[in-house]
């Protein structure tokens, strides 16, 4: 059973090709804190932006250069289900230990629980690795049903869920709903505590890129029993997560990442770097966290 913090990272650009250099530097920092793994090719590692053969790169890289206590989840989703067992088995060639897949969603007015069942069933089957489910709304426009996931978790290939919804009454019916040996997720760390109450047994969080010490130290408090003090460490992250997973995005994450000593640079295009002013705003969230000294 999967169990902890996880971040979705980044993937590095320089010049528009992937600075497999400076990925092998941030992960040698985050493999000296408590991390539980690490997810390649999730949404802040701007997946939809990649080729094929840069995604199987990328998971290479990452598995080489994890510490092996570290799991590496690859997300391998895409709307057909050929091309997602195909990645999927590519993936775990490539060294991925789960799959971490999407719901589908183009044709989201067809998107059913039935249509979950179907794609997703389709896809275990056929995985050489277990498999993650990815609930992401914001993204997809879709929302995986909690009696849908119950269903899918009797599959013995399909051992968890990664739920991005803020909606922790959604999260709360998916865990009483599914087996105590099927792991859930939360998916933003706004409600990564709230999340650990509903008996998550872990985050996949973007904040977990830049505050690893902290995020990971919710959890480990949680489990401790020191409910007070998880809750204001809980309440000191808010701010900077909704600067960078919704106000600002992975353009705001990779900057703050730069700001403390990762090395994030630029998006890829489409996306737009921060303007100064933009910057400056993002600094000021980090110096009030406690996550930036002032004079930095």
């Amino acid at each position: 059973m999967i169990k902890g913090i996880f971040p979705p990272i980044t993937t590095p650009f320089v010049n528009d090709e992937i600075a497999f250099d400076k990925l092998a530097e941030n992960i040698s920092r985050w493999n000296d804190t408590e991390l539980a793994g690490y997810v390649v090719l999730g949404s802040n590692g701007e997946s939809a932006f990649l080729t094929r053969e840069e995604k199987l790169k990328l998971i290479e890289s990452v598995k080489e250069n994890s510490a092996e206590d570290k799991k590496v989840i690859a997300g391998t989703g895409s709307d057909s289900i050929k091309e997602t067992i195909a990645l999927t088995n590519a993936a775990a060639e490539s060294g991925a230990d789960y799959a971490l897949i999407l719901t589908p969603s183009f044709f989201k007015e067809k998107m059913d629980s039935n249509s979950f069942i179907k794609y997703f069933t389709a896809v275990a089957d056929k995985s050489e690795i277990p498999v993650i489910i990815y609930n992401v709304p914001k993204f997809t426009g879709v929302n995986i049903e909690a009696h849908a996931v119950s269903k899918l978790s009797e599959h013995k290939n399909i051992i968890g869920l990664k739920n991005s919804s803020e909606n922790t009454a959604h999260l709360s019916e998916i865990i009483y709903n599914t087996p105590k040996d099927f792991v859930t997720l939360v998916g933003t760390a706004s409600v990564l505590y709230p999340g650990l109450c509903a008996g998550a047994a872990g985050g996949i969080v973007a904040l977990a890129n830049i505050a690893p010490k902290e995020c990971v130290n919710i959890y480990k408090l949680f489990i401790e029993n020191k409910h007070g003090e998880a809750l204001e460490l809980q309440n000191r992250m808010i701010p900077v997560n909704k600067a960078v997973t919704g106000k600002y995005g992975v353009a705001g994450l990779k900057a703050a990442m730069d700001m403390l000593g990762y090395f994030g640079g630029e998006p890829r295009a489409p996306f737009n770097i921060l303007s100064p002013n933009e910057i400056e705003n993002l600094r000021c969230i980090l110096i009030k966290a406690g996550l930036l000294m002032l004079q930095n």
